[in-house]
């Protein structure tokens, strides 16, 4: 019996005049004797020639748009524009009726809203068939990655007791009957008759976990999905959401700026590689949406110079205060086009100034060090300076912060102290204490949102086009 070959390996076999088997979705149908057959493998549709004199007027009727058939029949050289390959077809079974009049993705450019109110079939698009390959191979390259480098990759908690951010913007989870909550006798939420004993939520970083791992086995990483309660409906956000989190023991502050550009660089590198046709296409998908844009707002580089320019390049490295200092002085700040006017030392840098700090001043991806320990988190170890902290974020053209990270503060009574300041509980956190009391040693780790990694890396300029089901405020369909 023959075996099904999907069409990417067709189209890239040197082989002609051999029975094939190939299975997939009608694009088109033309002139009742071309089929478009798209399997998912590639963007590249194979033609299929039918012998329409031969074959039964009713089922040329089924090869509509979207039916799924089984084809077999024989590689040819093709003598028409456009393939070099096709099939010349001995017998085609219909295998999924698609009824032509409400099938709603027609031959046609359809809008990405429309898509995503359709998401369940967009899959079957070129631009999220080319999305999600890609998507795919970024996966793919980050564990091969870390795996190279003896990287343990570690299963944090999805539910959990702790925010690990101190943002308050979580999930509860809870197996109450909500018509029926048990109060105390103050009148609050009676946790303890809960599944777990104790107010829970759905995790928002697996890092304080990961760092109890990296204590032990030197390099982890987690790779997994995060949820964050915003009420937000940018492009840029989404409820549910993945999150690659190493965390290393015995490493500093630069170790981790320098483990941190290796993995783009690799994870870049690895899909442009793997996915020269979707990155192609997508290329080219973005030059014509740009064509519609007023020419100051079209983009300086296309999507392919884009991923190069990250590439060829060694990062910049230097410290918030330095960040600082050039954009006060820098021309749109003095003729107050930045929207987020820097007054001074102390401003949480917004998207804006990120990307002209990469994208007009260095001309290149820059790291910024040393934040102000006010605007960042209790873990981060602090300067001796006693104003900041050992953070970094990794700022990409078009898109501002892509790694946000640090060198975690390994010392307890620092920890307790700044812990102290925040509010956050010592009494909740004894489990992440514990690890500063039994052979603590200096360690960091950093946090890369992974759709955030293949807006970039796809041109989408949307967030909820490079995840397959979008969670969003008043959205949890499909």
């Amino acid at each position: 019996m023959t075996r099904r070959t999907k069409i990417k390996a067709l189209l890239e076999s040197e082989q002609t005049d051999i029975e094939v088997l190939v299975k997939g979705w009608v694009r088109t149908f033309r002139n009742n004797q071309f089929i478009a057959l798209n399997d998912g493998s590639t963007n590249h549709n194979l033609q299929v020639v039918v012998d329409f004199e031969n074959t039964n007027p009713a089922k040329l009727k089924r090869l509509t748009t979207g039916a799924a058939i089984s084809v077999s029949g024989t590689l040819v050289a093709s003598l028409g524009k456009g393939q070099k390959v096709e099939v010349k077809a001995k017998e085609i079974d219909i295998l999924g009726d698609c009824d032509a009049e409400t099938y709603p993705i027609q031959p046609k450019k359809h809008s990405l809203e429309f898509l995503r109110e359709n998401a369940h079939l967009r899959f079957r698009t070129n631009t999220f068939g080319a999305v999600f390959r890609v998507r795919n191979t970024l996966a793919y390259a980050i564990h091969q990655f870390f795996q190279e480098r003896g990287f343990v990759y570690l299963h944090t908690p999805i539910i959990t007791a702790s925010d690990a951010e101190g943002a308050g913007e979580t999930f509860h989870v809870t197996n109450f009957d909500l018509n029926r909550i048990p109060k105390t006798d103050d009148g609050e939420i009676n946790y303890e008759e809960d599944f777990f004993g104790r107010a829970t939520n759905l995790t928002v970083s697996g890092q304080l976990e990961g760092e109890l791992g990296a204590l032990a086995l030197s390099d982890i990483y987690t790779f997994g999905p995060t949820f964050r309660a915003e009420n937000s409906n940018t492009t840029r956000h989404v409820a549910e959401f993945w999150m690659i989190e190493p965390e290393m023991a015995f490493y500093d502050l630069n170790d981790n700026m320098d483990l941190a550009e290796a993995l783009l660089k690799y994870v870049i590198k690895y899909a442009l590689e793997k996915n020269a046709d979707d990155i192609e296409f997508l290329t080219q998908r973005l030059l014509d949406e740009e064509k519609q844009k007023p020419q100051q707002a079209r983009s300086e580089m296309n999507l392919v110079e884009k991923l190069n320019f990250c590439l060829d390049k060694d990062f910049e490295r230097l410290t918030y205060t330095e960040a600082i200092d050039i954009l006060k002085e820098s021309t749109p700040n003095k003729k107050k086009k930045f929207q987020y006017p820097i007054e001074g030392w102390g401003t949480d840098l917004q998207s804006e100034h990120e990307r002209y700090l990469v994208e007009k001043h260095f001309k290149k991806p820059v790291i910024l060090t040393d934040y102000p320990k006010q605007i960042k988190a209790f873990y981060m170890r602090q300067n001796d300076d006693g104003k900041t902290v050992r953070a970094m974020d990794i700022l990409f053209p078009g898109i501002g912060e892509m790694v946000g990270g640090s060198q975690r503060e390994e010392r307890l009574d620092k920890l307790e102290q700044r812990m102290d300041e925040m509010g956050i509980s010592k009494e909740e956190l004894w489990w992440y204490l514990d690890t500063r009391r039994f052979g603590t040693c200096p360690h960091a780790g950093f946090g890369l949102g992974f759709e955030r990694l293949i807006m970039f890396v796809t041109g989408m300029g949307n967030i909820r086009d490079v995840i397959p089901f979008p969670r969003y405020p008043k959205n949890a369909e499909f």
